[in-house]
């Protein structure tokens, strides 16, 4: 059983999860906040549709279980993008999760300006074959894990919590090829390919030196927090714009039509990160531009997440 309010649901008695929300102060602004809240949605969501509470969940051992971030997609369009949602917004929000087995959850968001959501279930068709115009879509491929040992962030065991129930939800379609694309940018390095066509480098690689920041990189358990890798990585992007000669005002106001991110690995809180950003612009769109970034622990090399923007410049 899951609650919704002060009412117990039974599993699979949920289609989705459906809710009006308003966006806050600390929902929105810089790098991390409006990823980090379409996370806490993702939590929201497999609590309430999948009989465990995700915030309290543990292993059959006793041991806390982390529904930790492995694929990370937003895309947007035009009229609605994630960093054009800002404080006093009201949406409307459709989650729906999918069955990926007993160790892994993915989870599909559907966010729409109050009024404009056009209805109706939310399937894996919709977001691959036909996305709604004015319509947000926030996927996240989730995988349990849990420490190895209490004092290192660096060996994360995946992990399967007690009475995670999943057989009830939609199997996702065989062709959704979401791991399969972030084991791809693991092996390249990152999601873009090189060459893309149509595309060209706007400036030579990139590379930044980064000292994880124990005051605002970690979450409560001590683990870097998902959020924070987009912060991290848009540190770098902006080191490279103002190499450019481009001003801090002009990146606050870039626009973020879509971001990919895969996660692989965690660190500890006195590591040290290597950033490297390869940027890319259109050779005909004015103003269109691909960032492709990966960031690795600078004393071992190891890969820790790779992530792809979908950038416009600000009008």
């Amino acid at each position: 059983m899951t609650r919704m309010g002060n009412r117990p649901v039974p599993v699979g008695a949920r289609r989705d999860v459906r809710r009006r929300v308003r966006i806050t102060t600390s929902m929105c602004g810089g790098s991390a906040a409006i990823y980090a809240q379409f996370g806490d949605w993702t939590w929201a969501a497999v609590s309430e549709l999948c009989g465990v509470d995700v915030y309290s969940a543990r292993t059959p051992g006793g041991a806390p279980a982390y529904l930790s971030f492995y694929h990370y997609e937003v895309r947007g369009d035009e009229t609605i993008t994630p960093r054009g949602l800002t404080f006093g917004d009201v949406v409307d929000l459709t989650s729906q999760c999918f069955d990926l087995g007993s160790e892994s959850v993915l989870t599909l968001h559907r966010v729409a300006r109050a009024g404009t959501d056009p209805g109706g279930p939310l399937t894996a068709r919709e977001y691959l074959e036909d996305p709604r115009p004015g319509c947000l879509y926030v996927l996240n491929l989730n995988r349990w894990i849990t420490r190895d040992r209490p004092d290192s962030n660096e060996n994360l065991l995946v992990s399967s919590p007690v009475g995670f129930a999943h057989q009830h939800l939609p199997r996702p379609p065989a062709s959704w090829p979401v791991r399969a694309a972030a084991r791809q940018a693991r092996n390249q390095g990152g999601f873009v390919p090189d060459p893309v066509p149509g595309y060209v480098p706007a400036a030579p690689p990139f590379e930044f030196g980064y000292d994880l920041d124990p005051v605002r990189d970690f979450n409560g358990v001590g683990l870097v927090y998902f959020a924070a890798y987009f912060a991290i990585a848009d540190t770098a992007l902006a080191a490279l714009w103002r190499s450019l000669g481009r001003t801090n005002r002009q990146f606050l106001h870039r626009r973020v039509l879509g971001q990919r991110i895969a996660y692989f690995g965690n660190a500890d809180t006195d590591a040290r990160l290597t950033i490297t950003v390869r940027l890319l612009r259109h050779e005909k769109e004015a103003g269109d531009e691909i960032a492709d970034i990966a960031i690795r622990e600078a004393g071992t090399g190891r890969l820790l997440a790779v992530t792809a923007v979908d950038l416009r410049e600000p009008e």
